[in-house]
């Protein structure tokens, strides 16, 4: 099947780029992309890509939270 896009020129450059670096063609690179996108999006996420974004939060204080926790605790009553 043939088909025919249109794109803005700083994404052409990038496909370009791309497809230097990594020796594939345009034709070839453009269809590996739409087949990630399209095998992916019909995919549920795993719990791990749920959560990912909160994976972490316990990191924002110094040192470790459970060690001072009472201390913690004081200067939030305090507030």
């Amino acid at each position: 099947m043939s088909l025919s896009i249109q794109l803005p020129d700083n994404l052409e450059q990038q496909l370009t780029i791309y497809c230097q670096q990594h020796h594939l063609s345009k034709n070839e690179t453009i269809r590996l992309a739409l087949e990630r996108l399209l095998t992916t999006a019909n995919k549920p996420l795993t719990p791990y890509e749920l959560g990912k974004d909160g994976f972490g939060s316990d990191q924002t204080h110094e040192g470790d939270i459970a060690q001072h926790t009472k201390d913690l605790l004081k200067l939030l009553m305090c507030l």
